[in-house]
């Protein structure tokens, strides 16, 4: 199988590739790029249209099993090509949890052969209960790339202990959830002037930032490897800070969520903006986006949380926390951050391949000859608004509904093939 790109803005930051050419892939992999090469069996006409390597997600709930009314493996991946994505993680916080390496096994199968490839974060205590630990070494001989109670934090400091010790073993990642859940109690948004104005309670950032600092506490006593999911606090990055320049094997994300907005949006977005970690104050916010410009934060994850429209009607007090975001993440970012001039698209692009890839040990993506064709392909002059029947999940809870953005995926080339989104 030959596929053929014409006249693409090829963009790899990581090699620094920027130039438009032509691009030939032969059973699977990048065997030329120049002018005027032969066609092959499928042409893409790229026509100036922006390719990368292929996007990577390493936070997506898909809520398989036991919760696919809100999604499931076939309509999250068809929302991750439709934003881009060629890989995405899928979080354990399913029902039952992902803590048994059979059922590991049945996700991973399930997904076989979809354009988008899935990757599964198992389970890092048993039942997600934070008692004791999960069959990490099981669990990863059956797949997993990566270990998390995502949606919970562990709460005692012995279990984080004892798994960043076991997890050395076999090199394995944990991922934090970071709260304090005596902290952040009934909070339902970023306790401050905003959630007093309002009436609700709120979660305070040491709520987050304690955890984090007890973490890294245990790296470096025990060493280990670590990764701090979602993160929203500016206390929080002064500790990556430090952490890193003391040499410990930290690392973090951030969502698209946390850059774009802040808690003065929960009045008019309501359980729109009903997240956990909370939306924060625009300090906050322009911390998380200077971390990400000077790479102190590496890796952009969507953390794709969708819920039925009935969950999110009951209330700020009684929804569900989360929002969908795998196909709105580049595109949002794109538009608020990088045509404003505040991100440079080499740090958006570097942000949602070549780190998220690194940190969690995935098969890098780039653009040369030789390199297996992982590319995903942008339109950066198409505008559309983002709405219930422009979605592919099962669920509709964006926070960016009825928004206007601009730049749009229209396709990505795993293993060897062409996947168009129909647009």
């Amino acid at each position: 199988m030959r596929v053929d790109v014409r006249g693409a803005r090829l963009f790899d930051p990581a090699s620094g590739l920027d130039r438009t050419a032509d691009l030939l892939i032969e059973d699977g992999v990048i065997s030329a790029i120049g002018a005027g090469l032969p066609h092959g069996d499928e042409t893409v006409a790229a026509d100036g249209r922006l390719v990368t390597p292929g996007l990577c997600d390493v936070h997506a709930h898909l809520r398989e099993p036991g919760h696919t009314a809100e999604e499931d493996i076939d309509s999250g991946l068809a929302a991750a090509l439709a934003g881009g994505f060629t890989d995405v993680c899928a979080m354990p916080d399913t029902m039952p949890p992902v803590d048994d390496p059979w059922l590991l096994r049945q996700l991973l199968a399930r997904a076989a052969g979809k354009p988008v490839r899935l990757h599964q974060i198992a389970a890092l205590t048993r039942g997600q209960a934070g008692q004791e630990l999960a069959e990490m070494a099981g669990l990863q001989e059956a797949g997993a790339i990566a270990f998390s109670d995502d949606g919970h934090g562990v709460g005692r400091s012995d279990v984080m202990r004892l798994a960043l010790q076991y997890a050395q073993a076999f090199d394995g990642l944990i991922v934090s959830h970071a709260e304090d859940p005596v902290l952040s109690g009934p909070g339902v948004m970023h306790e401050g002037k905003v959630s007093y104005r309002l009436g609700l309670p709120g979660q305070p950032r040491s709520a987050e930032s304690s955890i984090v600092a007890r973490d890294l506490e245990l790296l470096r006593d025990v060493g280990g490897r670590l990764h701090v999911a979602h993160v929203s606090a500016r206390e929080t990055l002064a500790l990556l800070a430090k952490g890193q320049s003391d040499g410990l094997a930290v690392s973090a994300e951030v969502t698209p969520h946390h850059l774009l907005l802040t808690d003065e949006d929960v009045a008019e977005l309501g359980t729109l903006a009903k997240l956990n970690p909370p939306l924060r104050t625009r300090e906050d916010r322009d911390a998380l986006r200077a971390a990400l410009a000077s790479g102190l934060v590496d890796c952009i994850a969507t953390d794709h949380a969708p819920h039925t429209a009935a969950a999110k009607r009951e209330g700020m007090l009684h929804a569900p926390f989360g929002v969908i975001g795998l196909e709105t993440a580049f595109a949002s970012l794109y538009t608020e951050l990088v045509t404003t001039g505040l991100l440079t698209l080499g740090r958006l692009v570097t942000a949602m391949t070549a780190g998220p890839r690194r940190i969690f040990g995935l098969a890098p993506a780039a653009i040369h000859e030789g390199a297996l064709a992982c590319l995903s392909v942008f339109d950066l002059e198409t505008s559309w608004t983002v709405g219930p029947g422009t979605l592919r999940s099962r669920s509709s809870n964006s926070a960016l509904l009825g928004r206007t953005l601009r730049g749009r995926a229209i396709g990505i080339i795993t293993e060897g093939r062409w996947h168009p989104v129909d647009l």
